[in-house]
């Protein structure tokens, strides 16, 4: 078991990932007391290094190795003590009920992007999200630890599932032009059908709009996600204050995102959607004042 001296560096070193690569979730993240920053920090920067094998440039069968050795280490991190980042997710996991399962999904889910799946229609998509996104919701609630019984405790759970879809689902909208860059489709082959549309990528890197059929498409994926956000912004209200702020500034965040896309979508058919700092900066502040992204005000225990 690592010392305290240790301990407290492997956190430090699962805060710096997360201040420098969760542009969006850190926002949520800084809003919860030291313990649990520190666990969430630790849960992300795990999730961040098998993300990162998948999304990476080396060959698939190298990408399956490593991410083997990560589902490994992820849901047994106490096997790793020389690894800092699973030395912190260890000892967060030994003091909240974080279910370490969860990684397995999402290496699931890469290895659906290393073998480079695509989908039929919605409910496969809806698998796929559940595994890359969903597992981070329910891996998050592990973190906020709702003291929940019964109903309530399987109604978090599902919640938190579809809060991961929404925001998911958003970010595959968000990321449309640079994924058929990697030679990923997200979208379901039904829905581009039914839109008759197909991404293309024009001579300046833009996606074909085709005559505003595939701004239409954007916009319809779009509608779908919002539904997720309202099943999934349920979860805020079985939480305490500063666990519903995090998760209200990080879904908060994603959904205004999501706003943006569906009023302009030639947004993302030119380059990737972000929002400014300063309404990452609002958008926290109101969550840690108790208000959703919707401008509602969210009781709390």
């Amino acid at each position: 078991m690592a010392d305290s001296a240790e301990l407290l560096s492997a956190y430090e070193q699962c805060e710096k990932i997360t201040r420098e690569q969760a542009r969006n979730f850190s926002w949520g993240i800084r809003l919860l007391p030291t313990p649990k920053r520190r666990a969430l920090s630790a849960v992300y920067a795990v999730a961040r290094r098998i993300d990162d094998i998948g999304d990476g440039t080396l060959p698939v069968t190298e990408k399956q190795r490593l991410l083997a050795d990560a589902r490994e280490g992820a849901t047994q991190p106490r096997t790793r003590p020389d690894d800092p980042v699973l030395v912190a997710l260890d000892d967060a996991a030994s003091r909240l009920p974080i279910p370490l399962d969860a990684f397995g999904e999402l290496v699931d889910g890469c290895e659906m992007d290393v073998r480079g799946r695509t989908y039929d229609d919605l409910d496969e998509l809806v698998d796929y999200c559940r595994c890359v996104a969903g597992s981070i919701g329910r891996l998050s609630l592990g973190v906020f630890d709702p003291r929940l019984s019964g109903n309530d405790r399987d109604r978090a759970a599902r919640f938190a599932d579809a809060l991961g879809v929404a925001l998911q689902l958003t970010n595959i909208l968000r990321d449309v032009r640079e994924d058929l860059g990697n030679d990923r489709v997200y979208l379901p082959k039904r829905d581009l059908d039914l839109f008759d549309c197909q991404l293309v990528t024009l001579p300046d890197g833009s996606l074909d709009p085709q005559d505003g059929r595939l701004a239409e498409l954007i916009r319809f994926e779009a509608a779908r996600a919002w539904g997720w956000y309202d099943d999934g912004l349920r979860l805020l209200g079985l939480l305490d204050r500063r666990s519903a702020a995090c998760c209200a500034a990080m879904a908060g965040i994603y959904r205004e995102l999501l706003a943006r896309i569906a009023a302009d979508p030639s947004v993302v058919l030119r380059g990737r959607a972000s929002l400014p700092t300063r309404d990452k900066l609002r958008v926290a502040a109101g969550a840690l004042a108790g208000r959703t992204a919707t401008g509602q005000t969210v009781v709390v225990s």
